[in-house]
């Protein structure tokens, strides 16, 4: 700006600037010395701030907000200071903090369930149906292996129990073959799901269990998306008119699921053929019919043979950050 003064003069250069010559002149000036404050002559000494630090920061009062130990204090008939010098007394030392004892919160560990096989893993979940009136509503428990999203059991009750939950999971594990430290159950923090008869009953099985995180839906995923599936139907009804047509309507639904659907996340196999060890053997046949397409007309498949995906071999819930950097 110096620089441009010089040639075209200060008053051109502050218009063109849009510059006050008032400002620029006022800058140039020299600063006088500020003159060091005087200490009021009522101002706390400093063994009187030492001795309010050491209240303030003493067992008694260390957790107390300043109006707090104000207020305790006057109640004994003692006055040290008001209470807004007390904040500036500690804000000299870097103390202003939370000083009140607050409850913490736990931190919740994240689960992380591999299933390599059928039968390791089981996710379990309660959703409600809708009956005929407002206000009317069915429970559908359903128990799903994440490895093959077999639906290996479920129960349409009136009423959320863990009773219920416990007479389901007997009844699951000992037509599946449960054997003791063989499978995970895993679901979220429902009362149900946390009951004392359902533990009870997880320990004599030998079933290990874990439970979801407060407000993480991502950590019962597979759950999730099987209920979506079974509401996003054509045929899913609004409101069912009754328990009875509710079972006859899930009944369908599930067979036809097990056996009929071809998942996505099974490379379009049906979870009944993935549980039941079939998987392998409809590769075999999709490849051989891969492999006829191709010979017929190879020009149609410009990566060259194409290959047929069987199951996964693994499925986690919630992989370690590792794995999913390498994925």
């Amino acid at each position: 700006m110096s620089q441009l003064a010089t040639q075209i003069g200060m008053k051109r250069t502050c218009a063109v600037l849009n510059i006050a010559r008032s400002r620029v002149y006022r800058s140039h000036q020299p600063r006088p010395t500020p003159k060091p404050r005087p200490a009021p002559a009522h101002a706390l000494s400093q063994a009187e701030r030492h001795h309010i630090r050491d209240v303030l920061n003493g067992e008694r009062f260390m957790d107390k907000a300043p109006r707090q130990v104000y207020a305790t204090l006057l109640d004994e008939g003692i006055y040290l200071c008001h209470w807004r010098t007390m904040y500036r007394v500690l804000a000299v030392h870097h103390e202003i903090r939370e000083r009140r004892l607050i409850r913490c919160h736990p931190t919740y560990k994240k689960p992380e369930l591999l299933a390599t096989c059928p039968n390791a893993v089981w996710s379990w979940d309660i959703t409600k149906l809708r009956g005929a009136s407002k206000g009317e509503h069915y429970s559908l428990y359903t128990m799903l292996d994440i490895f093959s999203r077999y639906v290996v059991g479920w129960m349409l009750a009136e009423v959320e129990s863990s009773e219920f939950a416990s007479q389901l999971i007997a009844e699951t594990a000992r037509k599946q073959g449960i054997q003791p430290n063989q499978l995970t159950l895993h679901a979220d923090n429902g009362s149900p799901m946390k009951g004392k008869p359902l533990t009870q009953l997880l320990g004599d099985l030998g079933v290990n269990w874990t439970h979801t995180r407060p407000h993480t839906s991502n950590d019962n995923p597979f759950s999730e998306a099987h209920f979506k599936t079974m509401k996003y139907r054509p045929d899913y009804p609004d409101r069912f008119q009754s328990i009875a047509d509710a079972r006859a309507w899930t009944r369908q639904f599930f067979q036809w699921y097990n056996h009929h659907h071809y998942h996505t996340g099974l490379n379009l196999l049906t979870p009944a053929s993935v549980h039941y060890g079939e998987a392998n053997q409809v590769q075999q046949v999709r490849q051989g019919v891969m492999l006829t397409a191709y010979q017929a007309h190879p020009a149609r498949f410009s990566r060259g043979i194409p290959s047929v995906k069987g199951a996964p071999i693994a499925v986690w819930i919630n992989p370690p950050k590792t794995m999913e950097i390498l994925s």
